[in-house]
């Protein structure tokens, strides 16, 4: 400021060229003359600094902007900043024409109206396939994989009721929700109903992927594949099992998980009922309003799902196996004969049929279906399992 002052001073004396008293200042002409106009204009004071922010500010939340946002957060409280922005873009375009607030002028005004809470940070999970990556089936479009899962259950009526085993399924490629059920236990009969359900009214996958546990699996069976797991491969649908003790396999089926805990089961509600219709309401809202960061634009599910060309039969098929092939009964027990020989593949396969087909390295080949189980060998008498699906993807 004193310098400044000095600046003038000299201009004004007239005893020395501007130029050279700029130079002597070691300003520019230009700023020179900026400083003298301001002082013989507004006095002493225009020399102080002024502040280089624009006058009007382009993204400055108007008061209409802030109550839609704040209206919307306390509707959705678990959206974030940036979902919240991807809904107000999908469902409400501006008229004026106008982008609404990014992300963080959102975040900053949630922060500041007390509506952000402090998230607990989750360890990184592993999302690859490892090795089983050439055996995972990939989701390059709608139903070509289902993944279906238990989240944990819980109980009702605020902990003194029964317990609530919600069922979930999604199609992989456009993350749609297709069922959410709340089961009173993972019985096979019931899970069985709910998936009958949702293939008469989308039409069949070609694989569904699961963990491990019970009824998607059967631990000491061959191939850990359960009757519920037969009935998909009748049908043609290849059952697909992640590693035990490996969720992150199934990592986008996880993720969902946790949002669903937090947004549906939270707090319970007092009956099966009750609670179904708590997931109905949430399943409406996540394939239609939801915004979903993998999806284009971070559009809802709903505008990508479309449901499968393969409809679910009224009958189920016949298992049809090459003329080369001998057919066998699975007996009651499990076995089948061959040669006056009994073998043992699986109980869940009593009453269907498997067919036998001789290799070119002298193994009897057993198939059910498109899914080879494994061989017999004649001459150590023993069937070794192998599984391999033959079928389309």
């Amino acid at each position: 400021m004193s310098e400044r002052l000095e600046f003038v001073k000299a201009c004004l004396d007239r005893t020395e060229h501007i130029v050279r008293i700029c130079d002597r200042f070691g300003i520019s002409e230009k700023t020179g003359q900026k400083w003298l106009k301001r002082f013989k204009e507004e006095g002493p004071e225009a020399l102080c600094d002024r502040s280089h922010a624009p006058k009007t500010h382009e993204g400055r939340l108007i008061p209409e902007v802030k109550e839609r946002i704040i209206a919307l957060k306390k509707k959705y409280p678990l959206y974030g900043a940036a979902k919240l922005r991807d809904w107000l873009m999908i469902h409400e375009p501006r008229e004026d024409g106008k982008h609404w607030p990014a992300a963080s002028s959102i975040g900053e005004l949630l922060r500041r109206s007390g509506l952000v809470r402090r998230k607990r940070r989750h360890r990184n999970q592993e999302m690859t396939m490892s090795e089983l990556d050439n055996e995972r089936a990939r989701a390059l479009r709608p139903n070509a994989v289902w993944t279906a899962d238990f989240k944990g259950e819980f109980r009702l009526r605020a902990g003194l009721g029964e317990y609530c085993y919600p069922l979930t399924v999604l199609d992989l490629h456009t993350h749609y929700l297709l069922g959410l059920k709340a089961l009173d236990s993972t019985a096979v009969t019931p899970v069985k109903q709910v998936f009958e359900h949702l293939f008469r009214e989308y039409g069949l996958p070609s694989v569904i992927r699961t963990d491990n546990g019970i009824p998607f699996a059967q631990p000491n069976a061959v191939g850990r594949i359960g009757k519920l797991g037969f009935w998909w491969i009748r049908l043609g649908i290849r059952p697909e099992h992640i590693r035990p003790g490996r969720p992150s396999e199934n990592g986008a089926h996880e993720r969902f998980h946790r949002t669903l805990k937090a947004a549906a089961t939270k707090p319970s509600r007092t009956s099966l009922k009750s609670q179904q219709k708590r997931f109905d309401d949430y399943r409406d809202e996540y394939n239609t309003e939801r915004p979903h960061l993998s999806l284009h634009e971070h559009r809802p599910p709903a505008q990508f799902y479309e449901s499968s060309e393969r409809p679910y039969p009224t009958k189920l098929p016949v298992m049809i196996y090459p003329d080369c092939s001998a057919v066998r009964l699975v007996d009651s027990s499990g076995g089948i004969k061959w040669q006056n020989q009994s073998y043992f593949l699986s109980i869940n396969l009593s009453a269907q049929y498997v067919g036998l087909t001789e290799t070119a390295a002298d193994l009897i080949k057993v198939s059910y279906g498109s899914l080879e189980l494994g061989a017999i060998d004649p001459m150590t008498k023993r069937f070794t399992p192998s599984l391999k699906w033959n079928g389309e993807l």
